[in-house]
């Protein structure tokens, strides 16, 4: 991630933490409530240590990994993928509230459940800008 911890992030590295987050909850490395507990975790972060601290035991996936960018320098957005993390980041939220008003815990599905639906199949779009997927050229 960055070298100094202490350094603040922004709305921008906690929006592509949640969407690291997200990843790694569908490809099944973490449960439910280990989700949740994460999600809280990252909305509440304020330096590059307290994101680092929550993937410290998940393996750092290049495509997927938070973009360290301390020295103010933002990283490019891909159009059309913004939405999608700014939904996953205002689940927890929604479904809190949710849970209050009708008193049951299933609203709490739904926030691993966006995750899986808005990025499911988007992997092909998250290649970094300039590279193309891997693929074999066909023979002539």
């Amino acid at each position: 991630m960055s070298d100094s911890p202490e350094i603040r992030i922004g709305t921008d590295e906690r929006e592509q933490a949640m969407a690291a987050l997200s990843g790694h909850f569908s490809a099944g490395r973490l449960s439910l409530a280990e989700f949740e507990d994460r999600s809280g975790l990252v909305a509440q972060a304020r330096t590059y240590g307290d994101l680092e601290s929550v993937f410290s035991d998940l393996p750092a996936d290049r495509a997927r990994a938070p973009v360290a960018s301390p020295r103010g320098q933002s990283s490019p957005r891909r159009s059309g993928w913004e939405w999608r993390t700014a939904v996953v980041a205002v689940m927890p939220f929604v479904a809190l509230a949710l849970f209050f008003l009708t008193n049951t815990w299933l609203w709490f599905l739904m926030i691993p459940a966006s995750g899986a639906i808005l990025y499911a199949g988007g992997r092909r779009h998250q290649d970094p800008p300039g590279e193309l997927p891997d693929h074999k050229p066909e023979a002539a």
